[in-house]
């Protein structure tokens, strides 16, 4: 009967639109006597910041060389999960994010396709139950569909022609999927002084000022829609979508500057640097958590050791990097703007502040224009390609970190962005909620948790039943660790894109990197203890064969399950695969 009450009281309490974190935060506010307290709806605001192309450790509260001191300080009051894992990629990651399903049930299986209209997104179900909703930055989830003849279609990305187009079918938009604003891209690459697909909700921005910076831009209008809806009488959540640190490498020249002398003496020393400072911070075990070799293995990068690089070469080098991390520090600035304008409003302390990154740094370099990447500036300057483009910093390169650096920001992890390894899937996330995480700042969460459960999370808090139309929900929410109570049961997470694939079960991990070049079949598994080696140094496939059996029968049983096309299956084991130019994002 006193199981049977509980389950009443949690019900009227979710009839009435409060979740129990709901009323707890609302007695905790009447006590404090905060502003918040007196809004009628008293469950939490929610904001959900996502960066774009970062390594593990970027961060400063991760190891990083950058300055992040509004990020570290969310983190240092935030519960960290430490094993936290994303799909490898920019749209897998954020369908998931926003429908708590992996991105294969929703339309997600490759990149640059539309998120399915049959599954609610987790703002239509927030803006059902009484949330305004509003998304800033990136969304990536519209399909973007090139014109038929290459030249005009150059001219479009240029901003020299076709104005008149969408940049997608408007019913895939973020303000038909249940954002009430949205101020943005559509697509996934863009020009940080004079993006492309730029919109507010559905109306095109064909002009930005001089001194627009796409960043900077982001921020302001966050920190507007916070001022708005902080003294609104509806909670909020709030999706802050940033395109830092994603390639192509432009950040304020003086910002630039301030990071050329901490990269100049290269890449290995870098990765040695993070790791020693992971360690300080104990974010690392040296015992279980050996620095692998240098990743270097990618198509259209330099292999070049950093000792044997031209000055030239090597100065350039240098500056990548320092854009790299200028970019992440602006973005930083902008957070501390936003977090500001949080305690200004007095909605700070029944907020939710959710960061995580869609995926590790990305080893890509592009070498020509096309698809989403322009040849000219609006003006028609041309902007450069390749390792070396020139201009890096301005709008007249399309370049990125490149391998070794990618290999060095994911310090510990093996490889990078588009794999399963733990440098494309294992990411910083952390969630800090003054009002509701009853003294547990600082706290570690070592169990895994997966972008999946993301959804779930918002619900659950917000007092809302996840929807059960369109595909089934594979998320589970993980709101107890804010208040210390128990996780949900472990299970196993599955990976897959463009054939890199992977299962985590536990202390085990099985994973294969994509397809290389004319061979299009699985790759060979590898089997991986995380226990003891989760940099995954040793591969133990040889060794315990029976579970690399079992594992990869679970993953051919959840490929079937999410209707993904099988490959045939492989002998070939080991090497990185051949870069996709085709289908940036």
């Amino acid at each position: 009967m006193a199981d049977e009450a509980k389950g009443m009281n949690r019900r009227q309490a979710l009839k009435g639109g409060l979740s129990l974190g709901a009323m707890a935060a609302a007695a905790f506010g009447a006590g404090k006597g905060l502003a918040w307290s007196k809004r009628r709806d008293t469950r939490p605001n929610m904001i959900v910041i996502m960066g774009d192309d970062i390594g593990y450790s970027d961060l400063g509260a991760y190891g990083g060389d950058t300055d992040t001191p509004h990020l570290d300080a969310l983190a240092g009051r935030a519960v960290r999960f430490d094993n936290f894992y994303n799909m490898s990629r920019c749209c897998p990651s954020r369908a998931s994010l926003l429908t708590g399903r992996y991105p294969h049930r929703v339309n997600m299986t490759g990149n640059g396709t539309s998120l399915s209209l049959d599954t609610p997104t987790v703002a239509e179900q927030l803006r059902a139950g009484g949330y305004a909703t509003t998304m800033i930055g990136k969304w990536h989830l519209t399909a973007a569909e090139p014109l038929p003849l290459p030249a005009e279609h150059l001219k479009w990305l240029n901003h020299q022609g076709h104005f008149d187009r969408d940049f997608g079918d408007r019913r895939t938009y973020p303000v038909s999927r249940g954002f009430d604003y949205h101020w943005g891209i559509i697509w996934g690459v863009c020009d940080y002084y004079d993006p492309f697909s730029l919109v507010e909700n559905y109306t095109p921005v064909r002009e930005v000022p001089k001194d627009f910076y796409l960043t900077d831009a982001i921020s302001d209008h966050a920190v507007e829609q916070v001022t708005k809806l902080g003294k609104g009488d509806k909670p909020f959540m709030m999706y802050l979508a940033y395109t830092a640190a994603h390639w192509p490498l432009m950040a304020p020249e003086h910002v630039i500057q301030k990071y050329l002398p901490r990269f100049e003496d290269g890449w290995d020393a870098m990765r040695r640097r993070r790791y020693a400072r992971q360690v300080k911070l104990g974010l690392v075990d040296p015992r279980i958590d050996p620095l692998p070799p240098l990743d270097n293995d990618y198509a259209e990068n330099a292999k070049t050791a950093w000792e044997a690089l031209t000055p030239e070469h090597r100065a350039e080098q240098v500056r990548k990097m320092a854009t790299h991390a200028a970019m992440i520090d602006v973005m930083d600035q902008g957070i501390g703007r936003v977090v500001q304008a949080l305690k200004d409003s007095g909605a700070y302390e029944n907020t939710v502040i959710m960061f995580l990154v869609d995926n590790g740094a990305s080893p890509e370099i592009m070498v020509r224009p096309g698809y989403d990447r322009p040849s000219e500036t609006r003006d028609g300057r041309k902007v450069g390609y390749g390792e070396y483009p020139g201009g890096i910093g301005t709008e007249l390169n399309q370049t990125g970190i490149g391998a070794h650096w990618a290999s060095a920001a994911n310090t510990p992890f093996h490889w990078w962005k588009a794999e399963s390894y733990q440098g494309g899937i294992h990411t910083p996330f952390f969630i800090s909620w003054p009002a509701g995480m009853k003294r547990r700042e600082s706290r570690v969460v070592a169990q895994g948790t997966h972008i999946v459960d993301v959804t779930p999370t918002l619900l659950e808090l917000a007092g809302i039943a996840p929807s059960q139309k369109g595909a089934p929900m594979d998320g589970k929410s993980f709101a107890g660790a804010l208040s210390g109570k128990a996780l949900p049961k472990p299970r196993p997470f599955f990976f897959e894109h463009y054939g890199a694939r992977a299962v985590i079960d536990g202390q085990w991990k099985i994973v294969s990197p994509a397809p290389h070049g004319a061979d299009q079949s699985y790759r060979q598994w590898a089997l991986y203890d995380l226990a003891s080696d989760r940099t995954e140094t040793k591969d133990l496939a040889a060794r315990h064969p029976e579970i690399v059996g079992r594992l990869a029968k679970a993953w051919r049983d959840w490929a079937m399950s999410v209707d993904l096309k099988l490959r045939a299956e492989g002998s070939a084991g080991g090497g990185a695969p051949d870069k996709v130019d085709n289908f940036s994002d």
